[in-house]
């Protein structure tokens, strides 16, 4: 099989289900071979069985400090380089801003800002050196980094101050290492996605929780508000999965090589009042 992404080694975080499995399996038709991780064990398994031997899975808790150099040190270890980082994992933990209590906030902070931060840290060292070794060779390939942010960090959203300040976190995350690393062929962008289709938004009485040690954390959003987000959205309907990875797959892709630093809206022309 010939594709784009043929000879490039990804990392996909959140690739149990929705828009991380999208993701991985986008690039995997593409070429890349993928690293999937999540924490939630089943579901990774389904995902690897998609790959159909075209990635590995790492199923542990990105929170933990020992889990991103455990993916990273995966990545080499299978296929011998890293080429492609997608940071997408998290979850949602809302409330009003006055009722919200701090290990909200640490949790929103953990998993959007710390985790990712982490991963490319960990992942730091090969990507730097092997942008080196090309530059002594004369060789000019990008690599690439993509995070996954949020409307709700560009924007703001009510019941989202955690959520809505980690995702800001990561924008600055983004630009800034978008400076650093830009001399070496490295581009950072994000993805700020509006309403995608996930358990995430789900209707409450379907979406069930999301296990955090002993605590249960409820997900979706209530009926009307999943209405009131359609109706806002130009395109007419919110995101599936597939649509969400489409806008990250643009980033992994040569196309984008002279986008960096930037935050790409994915929305359907999705906008909730306020600009970035």
């Amino acid at each position: 099989m010939t594709g784009v992404l043929n000879g490039r080694v990804a990392v996909v975080t959140g690739a149990g289900r929705g828009i991380g499995q999208a993701t991985a399996l986008l690039l995997a038709e593409h070429g890349a071979r993928v690293v999937a991780s999540d924490l939630d064990a089943g579901a990774l398994e389904e995902t690897l069985a998609l790959l159909d031997g075209r990635g590995t899975a790492v199923a542990a808790d990105l929170t933990d400090p020992d889990t991103p150099p455990e993916i990273v040190d995966r990545a080499v270890r299978e296929y011998g380089q890293l080429d492609i980082v997608v940071n997408n994992a998290g979850y949602t933990w809302d409330g009003i801003f006055h009722k919200m209590g701090d290990d909200q906030l640490a949790a929103m902070l953990d998993i959007h800002l710390v985790a990712p931060f982490r991963l490319l840290r960990a992942a730091a060292p090969v990507l730097r050196e092997a942008a080196k070794r090309d530059a002594a060779q004369g060789r000019e390939i990008f690599r690439k980094v993509v995070n996954v942010v949020s409307i709700s960090g560009t924007m703001g959203n009510v019941g989202q101050a955690n959520y809505s300040a980690a995702k800001s976190g990561l924008v600055g995350l983004t630009k800034t290492l978008a400076k650093e690393w830009g001399p070496l062929k490295i581009n950072v962008n994000a993805v700020a996605f509006g309403f995608v289709q996930t358990r995430l938004t789900a209707e409450t009485a379907e979406a069930g929780t999301f296990d955090r040690g002993d605590r249960q954390i409820p997900l979706g959003i209530p009926a009307q508000v999943r209405e009131q987000a359609a109706a806002r959205i130009p395109v007419g309907r919110g995101a599936t999965p597939a649509d969400a990875a489409g806008g990250i797959f643009l980033l992994c892709t040569p196309w984008s090589n002279f986008i960096h630093g930037q935050v790409i809206t994915v929305a359907g022309g999705q906008a909730e009042g306020m600009s970035y």
